[in-house]
């Protein structure tokens, strides 16, 4: 069952990168969630280079995840935190790839926490 459900997503996820790709105007941000943590990128394709990450496991968030409840709420502020890092860099604008997952869960969180701190996409 894990082994059909985890080649499921990496066959959604070679579709989905086929159309997507970052742009040095336009970064891609990638998400990834593991059972326990998530993490972002903001990935310029063109020159293979990572603009911005972010993660559960950053130490600039460390006090708010302590009082988030949930991984879906950690999910919204490792959103923000890699919104405000991508911000800094100058990006406003990216091409959001869920990297093969559902929308829904913590994926959407992360996403909306991105929209909430400024990315637009």
């Amino acid at each position: 069952m894990i082994k059909r459900k985890k080649n499921g997503r990496l066959r959604a996820k070679t579709r989905i990168r086929k159309i997507i790709s970052g742009t040095p105007e336009r970064p891609r941000l990638s998400v990834y969630r593991s059972l326990d943590n998530i993490y972002g990128q903001v990935i310029d394709d063109a020159n293979g280079k990572t603009i911005a990450s972010a993660s559960s496991l950053s130490k600039e968030i460390v006090e708010d995840l302590k009082s988030a409840k949930g991984k879906t709420a950690k999910s919204k502020l490792v959103g923000i935190l890699v919104a405000k890092k991508a911000l800094e860099q100058n990006i406003s604008t990216v091409v959001f790839d869920r990297n093969g997952y559902k929308y829904h869960g913590r994926v959407q969180a992360f996403a909306e926490g991105a929209r909430e701190g400024g990315l637009k996409f």
